[in-house]
């Protein structure tokens, strides 16, 4: 069984847990900095609510739809970043891996008025 490399993945599965300890996944776009990982969401996500209840998250390699592509599982755990230089680097990151895609993105959120409603979520993996 092969390692994935989460830095060169497009899309990974991040798993969170509800309460009763099922897994919820969810097809996310992953940016590496300084041995970290990091991933945004809207602030009012289901994903957000598990974390605040359980930081634990354990994440794979998929495609756009989520559908598994390496059985691969790294564990790890997910916490929310405030800090607002931080972020700017972190959009940075996914600016380079994710090119006219996160910036397309990104125009379409600030024009919706989600952008500023996102959090930043860094990764640590065990």
């Amino acid at each position: 069984m092969s390692q994935f490399d989460p830095a060169k993945a497009k899309y990974i599965s991040l798993v969170t847990f509800r309460k009763t300890g099922a897994e919820v996944r969810t097809p996310v776009w992953l940016a590496p900095m300084e041995g970290k990982h990091y991933v945004f969401s809207e602030q009012k996500a289901g994903k957000m609510k598990r974390l605040k209840n359980n930081p634990a998250i354990k994440m794979a390699l998929c495609d756009v739809r989520g559908k598994i592509l390496d059985e691969t599982w790294l564990d790890g755990e997910a916490r929310v970043i405030e800090d607002q230089d931080k972020i700017k680097q972190v959009y940075q990151c996914f600016n380079r891996k994710y090119g006219l895609v996160m910036r397309i993105t990104d125009l379409i959120s600030k024009l919706s008025g989600r952008y500023h409603q996102r959090a930043i979520l860094e990764i640590s993996l065990s």
